[in-house]
């Protein structure tokens, strides 16, 4: 049994591990002499929890919104193209919106449906296969089947501190991987229970012992019953770390990094609970862009992507609850920003999916697809066929410039 596996057999608490900030790693790859990537960057940043991706970008031109959001929707935002706004704590963004650096797909989601599973959607979207069911037999992920199709690849030297790769690059492909300082704070009644449910096994019983050490000595966020942070400025150091990490290497030899930001799953006070997520996914882009300066920032593309969306209709906590279409944010000098792309599908009721649900008109994968063919000049039966099996990647929307 897998971490994923063991974690989701404990009902509620996967639902919180699965979004926790503690998965946080960050993993690079570059290549010999630049070759045969060249100069382009591409930086993914998978987001976990299923971020909300109509209060991220928010069809304010709909008057159906407001009355599916009394509260979410409520209050100014800064707008994108007069039918789309953007979150307000993200209007530190729209420099980069007005200079094209900037973008968006809306109403995206891979092929899994239905189930609405942290684990299941994490599985499909880090494996990138077409198949709507979590135990697939397609077991790296598909950035490293990416790599594993470039000869002459090597993995840039990192370090990786308690914890695991990301799965999207997981595979044959060598790749190394590093993790900010963290600390795990459980209260003391769920640490009990934990280490009466590891007792009898060895594995996760001295696992679980040496998470609690490692992470003894610094700190990013607290499991408690409510989730909560027990510092944002403690989350935004080390969402620093992350990126100042990984932007030195992106000057030098490293042409692939991925990492995760974590917490996005709304359920309660969503207003509140997103605040801290999106202040991270914010500093991530700014740090990135000015950290690796115009002409390396004019060679990259940074995708950060979700699991699943949540709902349209706001529960009767102010939250949310697990949807199924979703929002992809776009970055970099690389990009032809300032676009909100994908077919909006509307959000009246009979347009909604499963009369819940936006309605996913594009896959995911295609836009990574067209991503690595525009900047490395993949052949397109390659990634229709070995890095995103089954996937028809349709006509090229024109993401770069």
């Amino acid at each position: 049994m897998d971490r994923r596996r063991f974690l989701q057999a404990l009902g509620g608490v996967a639902c919180s591990a699965a979004a926790h900030p503690l998965m946080t790693t960050v993993t690079l790859a570059g290549s010999d002499g630049g070759q045969p990537l060249g100069d382009h960057r591409l930086v993914v940043v998978i987001l976990r929890g299923a971020m909300d991706g109509l209060d991220v970008v928010r069809p304010i031109g709909d008057a159906a919104f407001a009355s599916y959001r009394p509260t979410l929707a409520a209050g100014p935002a800064p707008d994108l193209n007069g039918y789309f706004a953007l979150h307000p704590t993200l209007e530190g963004l729209m420099p980069l919106w007005h200079a094209g650096q900037l973008g968006f797909v809306h109403a995206t989601s891979t092929p899994y449906r239905d189930a609405r599973s942290h684990f299941d959607g994490q599985d499909i979207l880090e494996a990138g296969t077409g198949l709507d069911v979590p135990d697939s037999a397609v077991r790296d992920g598909w950035l490293n089947r990416m790599l594993q199709a470039m000869p002459g690849l090597r993995a840039e030297t990192a370090y990786a501190i308690g914890s695991e790769a990301l799965p999207l690059l997981a595979g044959s492909a060598t790749v190394r991987n590093w993790t900010p300082e963290q600390k795990l704070e459980l209260s003391a009644q769920s640490q009990l229970l934990l280490e009466h449910i590891y007792h009898d096994d060895a594995l996760f019983r001295d696992s679980a012992a040496e998470a609690f050490a490692l992470t003894a000595a610094g700190g990013l966020a607290q499991m408690s019953d409510g989730m909560s942070p027990v510092s944002a400025n403690r989350n935004l150091a080390d969402t620093d770390r992350l990126v100042d990490f990984a932007t030195a290497r992106l000057r030098e030899d490293t042409r692939i990094a991925a990492f995760s930001l974590a917490g996005w799953d709304s359920h309660r006070n969503q207003s509140g609970s997103i605040s801290l997520p999106l202040r991270r996914l914010d500093r991530v882009v700014q740090r990135m862009a000015t950290g690796l300066g115009p002409d390396v920032w004019g060679k990259t593309l940074l995708l950060a992507v979700t699991e699943f969306g949540r709902t349209v209709r706001e529960n009767g906590s102010k939250g949310t609850d697990h949807g199924t279409g979703g929002a992809m944010l776009l970055a970099g000098g690389a990009l032809k920003g300032g676009r909100v792309l994908g077919q909006w599908p509307g959000i009246a009721d009979a347009d909604l999916y499963e009369g819940r649900d936006l309605l996913p008109t594009t896959d995911v994968r295609s836009w990574a697809a067209w991503a690595m063919r525009g900047m490395y000049g993949m052949d397109r039966n390659l990634l229709e066929g070995a890095v995103f099996p089954g996937l028809i990647m349709g006509d090229d929307p024109g993401l770069l410039l």
